[in-house]
């Protein structure tokens, strides 16, 4: 820091400017900061920032926040991939230290003859200030200082016109003694590093057959798989991500559900990486030619999908590095090579890489395999188990990228201890994976989603209900409902979510004793009627798109930084809201936890957070049902988990002022035929006979 202003927690720094902290083309970056000064003379700050070019914006003042605390708040919005930078600025004022001397002075009853040096002082301010204004603006700023000088002029006059130039001084004003903070940097992405929809699927699973009395199993490929890209994008999502696709190695090849005696048509897991046939640089012969995999990734981009890969830094035992550098990996006490381990669990078809033996070569190898990728087409990878790996080598690797190509993108696949997973989103992940899915109840949400928002300067969360490995037990008992209600959560708290393939299809049957899915993906191929599935209603493909359509229509839901949640009284039910003030759009959440029984409740909305006054009205919209009501500041709520477990609302208009919904208390040993009219405004739906059809085991 220079100068004589103490300049203190400035914000957004990660681990004190160690870092750079993150945000998006577009995107609203709040920036603050503690500045003070001696004494009752006036102070002001700024934000200096500059692109990824070197050149200055727009000169960006920053305003008080709550009295008393010194606290400076500003916005940025940044217009270009790269790294910037910003410096606050703290100056003395002297204009406003002469405004708020001189209308004190003046509603104390002091004359022109007491003011006179607060007179002469106004024309040397003011004569600064003319050479700072805008051109156009000169004259009103000579028109003040000629009131000024005029002696003969009663005083209000003499001082009017130059305290309507406050709103111009405030954007140009004078500085004396600027004194200059720390520069701190901003890493700025493209849009999808912050909004995004993925879907997950194993493309030899599309269009794969069966094994025969007279054929065996026979894999899908990259041109069956594309036959999938049309109802992918149907759904809204934006982002395919592929497990690995390259060649699946033989030794220690693992069976169905994981066993160890596979039978010779078994495929493997295509996490253990690598055979004859090559390593991470290659593709599967099974899958196709480069040449496949090039008109793959071209048929999702006239769909509107970008092709995400796996990046598992790990190799099956006949890979050709174990080959070629037996270095790279840990070597045991009996000279074997050891495997993946996670006790209880063992990987027998996986060797890790120790990246403390010969990590120049390792990094070289990983460096050049990712950039090939990027040759290929491909800016954005899933990266499997990121916390294995030394955190150094990933902020070393993914900075060598961007260089290269500053649009790659990096998820990080890290359901690991929270300071490791802060860790990796700090040196440069993009998105990381989260615990979403272990979230269950609406405080244990709320609590989560509000330490997600607090890390938002360097941590993008993306929430996914499942995946290969997790099937949580709330999708394996929930029934129809529960799917619905987390692509509700995921979909709607998160900027970023995914799903993978079949949970539109409430997929849910469990291996015993675990939290994974029976007849597992990772270890066979799956093929799936989705044709079949939708014709016959079995399918939760249009709720999906639903949400996605709502996401897409809604510049709200495209951040993190604006989630709030409101107070709602029934613990079953979480409320929340986003915010955009560029565009005024305004998207109000109600959802329920609760996937087997009507829940009621009643919210108190933070309403300046949605930019109304506490007593306003306003009308809102039901995205999912295209109900309208008026809602207010209290508003009774029914959500029912087999046709609605949410209200979706979009903010209208407001309208005219009535009082406030009263607090609704529904009967006791409420029934469904006992429930009136919806108090939000629509009808009350029949309850299911039986069982939703759907849920089949």
């Amino acid at each position: 820091m220079t100068g004589r202003f103490p300049i203190e927690d400035v914000s957004p720094a990660v681990s004190c400017g160690r870092h750079p902290a993150k945000a998006v083309v577009g995107e609203l970056v709040p920036v603050s900061a503690r500045a003070y000064r001696e004494g009752h003379d006036a102070l002001g700050c700024n934000v200096v920032w500059l692109g990824p070019d070197g050149r200055a914006r727009p000169f960006t003042r920053m305003r008080p926040g709550e009295p008393g605390q010194d606290r400076w708040l500003a916005t940025i919005t940044p217009d270009a991939v790269g790294e910037w930078t910003f410096t606050v600025e703290a100056f003395s004022d002297p204009y406003l230290t002469w405004q708020n001397a001189v209308t004190k002075k003046i509603a104390a009853g002091q004359g022109p003859a007491e003011l006179a040096n607060d007179l002469a002082e106004g024309v040397r301010v003011l004569t600064a200030a003319r050479d700072l204004v805008p051109a156009a603006d000169r004259r009103r700023v000579d028109a003040a200082v000629a009131a000024l000088r005029d002696e003969t002029g009663e005083l209000p006059r003499r001082v009017g016109p130059a305290l309507d130039l406050a709103d111009l001084l405030w954007d140009h004003p004078v500085r004396e003694l600027v004194t200059t903070g720390d520069e701190y940097r901003i890493w700025v992405d493209r849009e999808r590093a912050l909004f995004s929809a993925w879907y997950e699927f194993f493309p030899r699973s599309e269009g794969a057959m069966g094994a025969t009395v007279d054929a065996p199993a026979r894999s899908g490929t990259f041109a069956t798989a594309a036959q999938r890209l049309p109802g992918v994008a149907a759904m809204g999502f934006d982002v395919l991500y592929l497990p690995p696709i390259h060649p699946i190695g033989r030794v220690n090849r693992k069976g169905p559900n994981n066993s160890l005696t596979p039978g010779p048509d078994d495929v493997g897991s295509p996490w253990a990486i690598g055979a004859a046939e090559g390593g991470h640089d290659t593709i599967h012969p099974d899958l196709g030619t480069p040449e496949d995999f090039r008109d793959f990734v071209a048929a999702a981009a006239e769909q509107g999908l970008e092709v995400a890969l796996d990046l598992a830094l790990q190799c099956a035992p006949d890979h050709p590095w174990v080959t070629a550098h037996p270095e790279w990996f840990t070597t045991r006490a009996d000279g074997s090579i050891a495997y993946a381990e996670n006790p209880p669990k063992k990987y027998q078809d996986i060797y890790p890489l120790n990246f403390d033996n010969d990590p120049e070569g390792i990094r070289a190898e990983v460096l050049r395999v990712v950039l090939h990728w990027v040759g290929e087409g491909v800016k954005i990878f899933r990266v499997d188990n990121p916390h294995t790996k030394p955190v150094q080598f990933w902020e070393w690797l993914i900075a060598e990228v961007k260089k290269v190509d500053p649009d790659v993108l990096f998820l990080a696949e890290a359901f690991t201890r929270p300071a490791m997973m802060h860790g990796l989103g700090k040196v440069g992940f993009t998105q990381s994976y989260t615990y979403f899915t272990w979230r269950t109840t609406a405080a244990e949400m709320r609590e989560y989603c509000e330490e997600l928002v607090a890390a938002a300067d360097y941590m993008r969360p993306n929430f996914w209900p499942n995946t290969p490995d997790i099937l949580h037990e709330s999708l394996q008992h929930g029934g129809p409902p529960m799917f619905k209600i987390r692509a509700v959560l995921a979909a709607l708290l998160s900027p970023s979510w995914g799903m993978y393939a079949g949970f539109e299809l409430f997929e849910h049957v469990a291996r015993p004793g675990a939290e994974e899915y029976l007849d597992n993906e990772k270890y066979e191929l799956r093929p799936r009627d989705w044709a079949g599935a939708q014709a016959h209603g079995r399918s939760l493909a249009p709720f999906i798109a639903t949400l996605n359509r709502i996401r897409r229509d809604n510049p709200a839901l495209r951040r993190l930084r604006n989630l709030v949640f409101h107070d709602i009284d029934n613990p079953a039910l979480l409320c929340w809201s986003k915010h955009d003030p560029a565009t005024g759009n305004t998207v109000i959440v109600v959802c329920s936890f609760d996937s087997r029984t009507v829940q009621w409740g009643n919210t108190t909305l933070d309403m300046p957070a949605l930019g109304f006054d506490w007593h306003e009205r306003f009308s809102v919209h039901d995205e999912l049902t295209g109900t309208s009501y008026d809602w207010g500041q209290r508003n009774a709520v029914r959500l029912d988990p087999y046709l609605q477990p949410a209200h979706v609302l979009t903010v209208r208009r407001p309208v005219h002022h009535v009082p406030d919904v009263p607090t609704a208390t529904p009967p006791a040993e409420l029934t469904v035929e006992d429930v009136p009219d919806d108090l939000s405004g629509g009808t009350a739906p029949t309850a299911p006979t039986k069982d939703d059809p759907r849920w089949t085991s």
